[in-house]
């Protein structure tokens, strides 16, 4: 079966995250639709993570072959775009907080926190080399802009906080990517070991471990990371009246 269109081709991409392409008007009617093999490449990925998917795999789901795929989703980017947009369907809460703005946004972070937790993979799927986005990514940039909307920043101030908030819960979710317990205290007690050696030549950073900096502490790294940027928010607010 022929391809409708060609992959990776931004305009088209955007056509099929919009719901915006051309409906065929002749032929059988479809079997398939673009969510649905999103919604089956979602349950790939979190099981098997992104590197995983690829269009035979999603097709060996519905029994068809990877070209019947073709006549709904072009290729992989534009199928990794739908399966960005399938997880960010739920858009986060703004009610509860009224107009703290500071709430809304930490309402914000820990809501994308959430989505990040529940599919690991999606770190990798809005890297800034992955520029295709949908009307629900697009609705949780708004939503961020919406809530710091009260501060009285100028937009691309409010901008900057954005990119700020996102970095960290970005930070925060590649840790839990990649935290494995048993390697981490491998890597604690080897660590240990070379810089007891080594003591004189990283005396910092031999005091710091010393005393506890790496050790658990129950801290919520998100909430002490909005806990600092939000009070430098705050100051830049009362700097400029």
């Amino acid at each position: 079966m022929a391809r409708t269109a060609k992959a990776d081709d931004p305009k088209a991409g955007l056509a099929l995250l919009w719901g915006e392409q051309e409906q065929p008007t002749r032929g059988p009617k479809p079997s398939l639709t673009p969510q649905r093999i999103a919604a089956a490449a979602v349950q790939l990925a979190d099981a098997q993570g992104l590197d995983a998917v690829s269009m035979s795999k999603v097709a060996a789901e519905f029994e068809v072959s990877a070209m019947a795929l073709y006549r709904y989703v072009p290729g992989k980017t534009e199928l990794v775009a739908l399966m960005v947009e399938s997880v960010l369907a739920e858009l986060p809460d703004r009610s509860a907080a009224g107009d703290d703005w500071a709430q809304r946004l930490r309402g914000w972070a820990h809501g994308s926190l959430a989505v990040h937790r529940r599919h690991p993979w999606l770190l990798a799927a809005t890297t800034m080399s992955r520029r295709l986005m949908g009307p629900n990514q697009l609705g949780w940039l708004d939503a961020a802009h919406a809530a710091l909307a009260p501060t009285g920043l100028g937009a691309a101030q409010c901008h900057q906080v954005f990119v700020l908030v996102a970095g960290l819960v970005r930070s925060v979710a590649q840790q839990h990517v990649d935290y494995d317990e048993a390697g981490s205290q491998e890597w604690d007690r080897l660590t240990g070991e070379l810089l007891t050696r080594h003591a004189e030549r990283f005396p910092a950073l031999s005091r710091a471990i010393a005393e506890g900096a790496f050790a658990p502490t129950g801290i919520d790294p998100l909430d002490f990371g909005l806990d600092r940027l939000l009070a430098g928010v705050r100051e830049l607010i009362e700097a400029q009246g």
